[in-house]
């Protein structure tokens, strides 16, 4: 008689756990009610974050002068950094060669006590902002 309730009991707790098992099982269905503002406003925090000539940008500059010489630092920076984009602008009448583009002063400085190792004459900036032609 015994080993009948034992089996009973087992079968029982077994019954039981499968009972519970199933009926509190996942559905797998998820649903997220968001503002379609915010979308937008992703989309256009990811157009800054990539954005070259962000206007609260810093870079440095690290050489102005003629063409070739221009051409020459930039091949020197690239050789010695290659963390940083060396890019030439032409400002009437000297080529420039700027570095980088940084969201922060604090970044741009780190950056410029690196490079004025190789670079003496180097400095921080913040390019003007060009204005739009509407």
């Amino acid at each position: 008689m015994i080993i009948l309730r034992q089996k009973f009991t087992k079968f029982f707790a077994f019954a039981a756990l499968m009972f519970y098992c199933g009926s509190y099982a996942q559905n797998g269905s998820l649903s997220i009610n968001q503002d379609q503002k915010i979308d937008k406003l992703l989309a256009i925090k990811k157009d800054i974050n990539t954005s070259e000539n962000g206007s609260d940008r810093y870079k440095i500059q690290i050489f102005s002068g003629n063409r070739d010489g221009a051409n020459t630092a930039i091949r020197s920076f690239k050789d010695a950094f290659s963390k940083w984009k060396a890019t030439d602008v032409y400002e009437t009448p000297n080529y420039k060669v700027w570095v980088g583009n940084f969201r922060s002063r604090l970044e741009a400085d780190r950056a410029l006590v690196e490079i004025q190792k190789k670079f003496p004459n180097a400095f921080r900036f913040k390019p003007k902002k060009e204005k739009e032609i509407e």
